[in-house]
């Protein structure tokens, strides 16, 4: 059983920064792909960034590309997302997944993921 835990959210002015981490329990958080995902109320849950394995390749979403980075510390069982230059419309519910079925390749879809942590949320005022 793989377990995700999320922090690192809050409340933020527009233009603001914040740093997102995921925990990830497991032996062999090494060998998992890695995602981060959002959903706004009345949105469906939607790509934000992945990494993969070794963090050797990344992807991100354009609406976000230059703004946030994905990055992770295979020794800490970690995986952050740092967001800067936040905007309003930034505001949601950030989730992190793993991706734990035999591919360390990046996805965009939910579908590839399998196990998910419990969101935080992340608010941009104006």
């Amino acid at each position: 059983q793989v377990q995700l835990v999320e922090s690192g959210g809050g409340l933020v002015q527009a233009g603001g920064s914040l740093r997102l981490s995921c925990a990830v329990s497991g032996r062999t958080f090494s060998s998992y792909a890695m995602g981060w995902f959002r959903q706004s109320p009345g949105k469906e849950r939607e790509f934000v960034a992945a990494i993969t394995c070794g963090g050797g390749n990344t992807d991100y979403h354009d609406s976000v590309k230059g703004r946030f980075t994905i990055s992770r510390g295979n020794a800490k069982n970690t995986v952050w997302l740092q967001v800067n230059s936040l905007k309003p419309e930034d505001t949601a519910v950030y989730y992190c997944a793993a991706r734990t079925q035999g591919f360390c390749g990046i996805s965009s879809s939910n579908a590839a993921y399998d196990y998910w942590g419990q969101g935080t949320q992340v608010t941009v005022s104006s």
